[in-house]
Protein backbone atom coordinates (compact mmCIF):
# COMPACT_ATOMS: atom_id res chain seq x y z
CA UNK A 1 0.00 0.00 0.00
CA UNK A 2 1.14 3.72 -0.63
CA UNK A 3 0.35 6.68 0.08
CA UNK A 4 1.45 10.29 -1.19
CA UNK A 5 0.79 13.42 1.28
CA UNK A 6 1.43 17.08 0.61
CA UNK A 7 3.59 18.12 3.72
CA UNK A 8 5.35 21.55 4.76
CA UNK A 9 8.62 19.60 5.60
CA UNK A 10 11.11 16.76 4.78
CA UNK A 11 11.26 15.85 8.53
CA UNK A 12 9.56 12.83 9.31
CA UNK A 13 8.46 13.63 12.74
CA UNK A 14 7.46 17.16 11.95
CA UNK A 15 5.94 17.19 8.62
CA UNK A 16 2.45 17.99 8.60
CA UNK A 17 -0.60 18.31 5.80
CA UNK A 18 -0.53 20.80 3.48
CA UNK A 19 -2.97 22.17 1.15
CA UNK A 20 -1.78 21.51 -2.88
CA UNK A 21 -1.26 25.13 -3.82
CA UNK A 22 1.34 25.13 -0.37
CA UNK A 23 3.07 21.74 -0.61
CA UNK A 24 6.70 22.31 -0.20
CA UNK A 25 7.54 18.00 0.39
CA UNK A 26 5.73 15.26 -1.10
CA UNK A 27 5.80 12.38 1.52
CA UNK A 28 5.71 8.86 -0.08
CA UNK A 29 4.62 6.10 2.36
CA UNK A 30 4.90 2.46 1.97
CA UNK A 31 2.95 0.68 4.15
CA UNK A 32 2.98 -3.12 5.19
CA UNK A 33 1.51 -5.05 7.56
CA UNK A 34 -0.41 -1.94 9.18
CA UNK A 35 3.48 -0.18 9.75
CA UNK A 36 4.92 2.49 7.70
CA UNK A 37 7.63 0.39 6.39
CA UNK A 38 9.20 3.61 4.10
CA UNK A 39 8.86 7.62 4.11
CA UNK A 40 10.39 8.84 1.37
CA UNK A 41 10.78 12.80 0.89
CA UNK A 42 10.32 14.50 -2.44
CA UNK A 43 10.61 17.86 -4.05
CA UNK A 44 8.70 17.20 -7.27
CA UNK A 45 6.16 14.31 -7.60
CA UNK A 46 7.39 13.67 -10.79
CA UNK A 47 10.50 12.22 -9.41
CA UNK A 48 8.44 9.29 -7.57
CA UNK A 49 8.97 6.73 -9.71
CA UNK A 50 6.81 4.08 -7.61
CA UNK A 51 2.91 3.02 -8.08
CA UNK A 52 0.84 5.49 -5.93
CA UNK A 53 -2.34 4.00 -4.84
CA UNK A 54 -3.50 7.27 -2.83
CA UNK A 55 -2.87 10.61 -2.29
CA UNK A 56 -4.29 12.44 0.88
CA UNK A 57 -5.52 16.04 1.13
CA UNK A 58 -6.32 18.55 3.47
CA UNK A 59 -9.95 19.47 2.07
CA UNK A 60 -12.62 18.92 -0.34
CA UNK A 61 -12.26 21.53 -2.23
CA UNK A 62 -8.34 20.71 -3.49
CA UNK A 63 -7.81 21.20 -7.25
CA UNK A 64 -7.52 17.00 -7.18
CA UNK A 65 -7.94 16.22 -10.89
CA UNK A 66 -4.64 15.37 -11.86
CA UNK A 67 -5.27 12.78 -9.48
CA UNK A 68 -8.43 11.64 -10.91
CA UNK A 69 -7.28 11.38 -14.03
CA UNK A 70 -4.22 9.01 -13.34
CA UNK A 71 -6.58 7.00 -11.49
CA UNK A 72 -5.46 7.28 -7.75
CA UNK A 73 -7.51 7.64 -4.85
CA UNK A 74 -8.22 10.95 -3.69
CA UNK A 75 -8.81 10.52 0.46
CA UNK A 76 -10.10 14.09 2.88
CA UNK A 77 -7.92 14.75 5.91
CA UNK A 78 -10.28 16.69 7.14
CA UNK A 79 -8.51 17.08 10.65
CA UNK A 80 -5.69 14.83 11.12
CA UNK A 81 -2.24 16.66 9.77
CA UNK A 82 0.95 14.56 10.89
CA UNK A 83 2.11 11.81 9.02
CA UNK A 84 1.04 9.36 11.94
CA UNK A 85 -2.18 10.79 12.52
CA UNK A 86 -3.11 10.23 8.52
CA UNK A 87 -1.85 6.88 8.49
CA UNK A 88 -3.56 5.99 11.55
CA UNK A 89 -6.78 7.58 10.13
CA UNK A 90 -6.44 5.41 7.09
CA UNK A 91 -5.69 2.25 8.63
CA UNK A 92 -8.96 2.99 10.78
CA UNK A 93 -10.88 4.40 7.40
CA UNK A 94 -11.43 7.22 8.96
CA UNK A 95 -10.53 9.81 5.83
CA UNK A 96 -13.38 10.24 3.20
CA UNK A 97 -12.84 9.51 -0.40
CA UNK A 98 -13.47 12.25 -2.61
CA UNK A 99 -15.39 11.35 -5.88
CA UNK A 100 -14.93 12.32 -9.84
Amino acid sequence: MSLLIPVDSNRRHEALLTTLDTTVYWAFIELNEGQIENCKFYKDRDDINAFIETVVVQNDQEYVWQFQQDDITVLVAPTQRSIDEIVEAYLFSELHELKK
